[in-house]
C-alpha cells in the first residue's frame, strides 16, 4: 500500500500516525495472503490424458462390487494372467464404490503391495496404476488403507523408468492431503526423496511436473508452515523449482506452472526469514524475469492457453517477496524495471476476461511502487500512467489498487505530481470523488491533497475545473473523515486560489 506523506500525515489526526498505518498495512497483507491460501484447495489427479477412460467406467455401476470380488479372487489364484487381471482391476477401481469394495477385501492391500514390490515389471506397473486409482478416491477411508504402499512408492522415485516414477509421484500427491498419510510420508522422508527425484531427472518435464504437483499438495496442508516448509527450504528443492522458471518456451508450461505454485506456497507464510532465504536464491529475480517474458508475449498477441495458470502464482510470489525485500536492495533483487511494463500489459490483457488476475497485477504494481522511486519513475518514463488513469472507473477492487499506485507516484516527489496532473489525473479524480465507494473517495482526496500542495498551478487548475463546489458538497458527506478532509483542502489549500481564478475568468 502507498504510504502517507509527512505533510498529509500532519493535516489530519484522524489519519493516525505512520507506524499505525504500517501496522494496518501488514495486517491487510496478512489477511490477503491467508484468503488466497484458503481459496487454493488441494486436488487429486490422474495421469494426463486419462480422464476420458473414467467416463466409460462410470456408466456401469450395477455389477461393480461383484466384478471387484471376482477379479480379486482371480488375482489370488492366477499365474500368467495376473497382468491382464490387474489391468482390468485398475479400470474397475476408477469407480468410487469399487474402491471401497476393494479395500474391504481381506488382505487386499497387502496383496497389492506384494505385486507392487514383486519381480514382474509389468505387474508392478499395473499395481501402481491400481494404487493411483485408489489414491484418487473421494472416500476418506481409502487413503489410510494405502499407507502400506508409501515406503515403496518413495523408493521407486529413484528408479529409471519415467512412466513408473510419474505414476508413483501422482499417487503420493493424491494421498498426502490425508493427515495420517502425510505424517507417515514426512517420517519416511518424502522431502529428500522429492529433492533427489527432481535433481536426478531435472530435464524430464513429465517427472518435474509430477514432482511439482506432489510438493504443492504437501505445501497446502494445514501444518505445512511449521513442519514442512522449513524442511523444504533446507533442501535443494527451492533451487530446482527456480531453475524451471525459465523464459525458454521449449521447457514446458505445465512443469513451470506446478513449480510456480510451489514457490507461491513457500512465500505466503508470515516468516520474513523464509522469504529472505528465497530472496538469497534469486527467487524475485527469476519470477520477475519470467513475468517480463510473459508480458512481452501477451503484448504481442502470443497468449497461449493456460498461460494465466502460470502468471497467477508468479504474481503472488513477487508480491509476497517484495514485502520481505529490504527497500535499499529492492531494485537489484527485481532486476529489470520493465517488469512494470509487463504488469500493465498483463493487466490490460486480462481486465475483461479475468478481472481477478488483473487485480493481482495491480497489487504487485502497488507493492513495487510503495517503496521504490525507480519503479514509480519507470511507470512515467514508459508512458504507462495514462492507461492506469483510464482504469479508475473500473470496479472489482482494481480501481482502488490503481489509485494506490498513482498515490505512490505522487508521494515520491513534487515533479511527479505535476506530471500526473498534466497526464489527466485531475478530471479522473473529479469523477472518483463522486463515487459511492468510501475507500475510493478517501483515497482520491489523499491523492488530490498531494497534487494541490505540490504546485500552485495544479491547485489553480483544479479550482478552474469547479473543484470548490465539489469539495463543498463533500462537506455534507455522512462520513466524518471525508468531511474533515474536504474542509481542510478547501480552507488551507484551495480557497486562497479561488479569487485569483475568478479574476482571471472575468478579466
Amino acid at each position: 500500500m502507498w504510504r502517507l506523506s509527512k505533510a498529509h500525515h500532519k493535516f489530519g489526526r484522524h489519519c493516525g500516525n505512520l507506524d499505525e498505518f504500517k501496522v494496518k498495512r501488514r495486517e491487510h497483507e496478512k489477511e490477503l495472503r491467508q484468503a488466497r491460501r484458503d481459496r487454493q484447495l488441494v486436488s487429486r489427479r490422474l495421469l494426463p490424458g486419462e480422464d476420458e477412460d473414467q467416463a466409460d467406467v462410470a456408466m456401469d455401476t450395477k455389477t461393480l462390487e461383484e466384478d471387484v470380488i471376482k477379479l480379486f479372487h482371480k488375482l489370488l489364484h492366477s499365474g500368467s494372467q495376473k497382468e491382464v487381471h490387474l489391468k482390468s482391476m485398475s479400470k474397475v477401481l476408477q469407480n468410487p464404490s469399487a474402491q471401497l469394495t476393494f479395500i474391504k477385501q481381506e488382505n487386499s492391500m497387502h496383496f497389492l503391495v506384494g505385486l507392487l514390490t514383486g519381480s514382474n515389471a509389468a505387474c508392478r506397473l499395473q499395481a501402481a496404476r491400481c494404487l493411483l486409482e485408489l489414491s484418487h478416491s473421494p472416500h476418506a477411508s481409502v487413503a489410510p488403507a494405502c499407507v502400506p504402499s508409501t515406503p515403496y512408492l518413495l523408493t521407486y522415485l529413484s528408479g529409471q523408468s519415467t512412466k513408473f516414477t510419474v505414476l508413483c509421484l501422482y499417487t503420493l500427491g493424491n494421498l498426502c492431503p490425508a493427515d495420517v498419510v502425510r505424517d507417515k510420508l514426512v517420517a519416511q522422508g518424502i522431502i529428500p526423496a522429492l529433492a533427489n527425484c527432481v535433481e536426478n531427472q531435472r530435464h524430464n518435464l513429465a517427472v518435474v511436473e509430477a514432482a511439482g504437483f506432489t510438493l504443492s499438495q504437501l505445501l497446502q496442508t494445514k501444518d505445512a508452515e511449521k513442519k514442512l516448509i522449513p524442511m523444504v527450504l533446507a533442501s535443494s528443492l527451492p533451487s530446482h523449482l527456480l531453475s524451471v522458471l525459465t523464459p525458454d518456451p521449449e521447457f514446458g508450461l505445465a512443469a513451470a506452472i506446478e513449480c510456480a505454485w510451489c514457490l507461491y506456497y513457500l512465500t505466503c507464510t508470515e516468516s520474513v526469514e523464509n522469504n529472505k532465504a528465497l530472496l538469497s536464491l534469486g527467487a524475485l529475480l527469476a519470477c520477475g524475469s519470467l513475468l517480463v517474458s510473459l508480458g512481452g508475449a501477451v503484448a504481442e498477441g502470443n497468449q497461449e492457453d493456460g498461460m494465466e495458470l502460470l502468471i497467477c502464482p508468479l504474481l503472488r510470489c513477487v508480491g509476497n517477496l517484495l514485502s520481505s525485500c529490504p527497500v535499499e536492495t529492492l531494485s537489484s533483487h527485481v532486476g529489470d524495471v520493465r517488469v512494470v511494463v509487463a504488469l500493465v500489459a498483463l493487466l490490460q490483457a486480462y481486465l475483461q476476461t479475468q478481472p481477478a488476475l488483473a487485480r493481482e497485477c495491480t497489487w504487485v504494481l502497488n507493492n513495487l511502487t510503495a517503496h521504490s522511486t525507480t519503479f514509480c519513475s519507470a511507470l512515467v518514463t514508459f508512458n504507462l500512467v495514462p492507461g492506469l488513469i483510464q482504469l479508475l472507473p473500473f470496479s472489482q477492487g482494481i480501481n482502488t489498487m490503481v489509485l494506490r499506485v498513482l498515490a505512490n507516484i505522487a508521494y515520491k516527489e513534487r515533479q511527479s505530481c505535476v506530471q500526473l496532473a498534466h497526464l489527466g489525473l485531475l478530471p479522473a479524480l473529479w469523477a472518483t470523488l463522486k463515487m459511492a465507494d468510501r475507500e475510493m473517495v478517501t483515497l482520491g482526496m489523499d491523492v488530490l491533497f498531494m497534487l494541490v500542495v505540490s504546485d500552485t498551478k495544479v491547485a489553480e487548475e483544479f479550482v478552474r475545473q469547479g473543484g470548490i463546489s465539489l469539495l463543498e458538497a463533500l462537506q455534507y458527506n455522512s462520513e466524518e473523515e471525508i468531511r474533515q478532509r474536504a474542509a481542510h483542502l478547501l480552507e488551507r489549500h484551495l480557497l486562497p486560489f479561488s479569487t485569483d481564478v475568478l479574476d482571471s475568468t472575468f478579466s
